[in-house]
C-alpha cells in the first residue's frame, strides 16, 4: 500500500501510518499481511502471527516429539495415558481454547488502545437515546 490510497469514490486521501487512529477507519482498510497500513493493523498482525506460531507448536509438537523421542513419549504416562496420546487428545484441544481466549482478550486490549468500536451507528444512537433521562412531566431532565 502507498501513503496515498484511492477510496471507492475515486478521491485520494492520506493514510496516517504513525499513529493516526483518529483519521483512519481501521475496519474499512484493506489488510496486507506483510505491509500493514496502520499501527493498529501492525499490532493486530503481530498478535495473529504470534498466536499462530504457538498454535503450530501445540498442534504439531506432540507428533514431532513422538517421532524424535519415541521411547520417552510412549514410556511416560500422565493420568494413565501415554504422554503422546495425552498431549494430542487433551493438550491440543485445551490449548486451542486457551488461544481463543488469549486472542479475544488481546484483541479487546488493542481495540481499547486504538479506540476501535464495533458498534454500528444505529446501535450508538439507540444507546444515546436510552441514556437520556426523562422528567416525570414528560420533558427531558437538564
Amino acid at each position: 500500500m502507498t501513503d496515498d490510497e484511492s477510496t471507492t469514490d475515486g478521491q485520494q486521501r492520506q493514510l496516517e501510518t504513525d499513529g493516526g487512529h483518529e483519521t483512519v477507519d481501521y475496519l474499512d482498510e484493506k489488510i496486507h499481511m506483510f505491509r500493514p497500513a496502520t499501527p493498529f493493523m501492525r499490532d493486530h498482525l503481530k498478535l495473529i502471527w504470534g498466536l499462530f506460531a504457538v498454535w503450530v507448536v501445540f498442534t504439531f509438537g506432540p507428533v514431532t516429539a513422538t517421532l524424535l523421542a519415541t521411547d520417552f513419549m510412549t514410556g511416560t504416562h500422565v493420568l494413565g495415558f501415554q504422554l503422546h496420546y495425552f498431549l494430542t487428545a487433551i493438550g491440543s484441544p485445551v490449548s486451542v481454547l486457551v488461544l481463543c481466549a488469549a486472542y479475544a482478550w488481546q484483541r479487546d486490549r488493542l481495540d481499547a488502545e486504538y479506540g476501535v468500536s464495533h458498534e454500528t451507528e444505529a446501535e450508538a444512537e439507540a444507546e444515546a437515546e436510552a441514556g437520556k433521562a426523562v422528567a416525570a412531566d414528560g420533558g427531558e431532565k437538564p
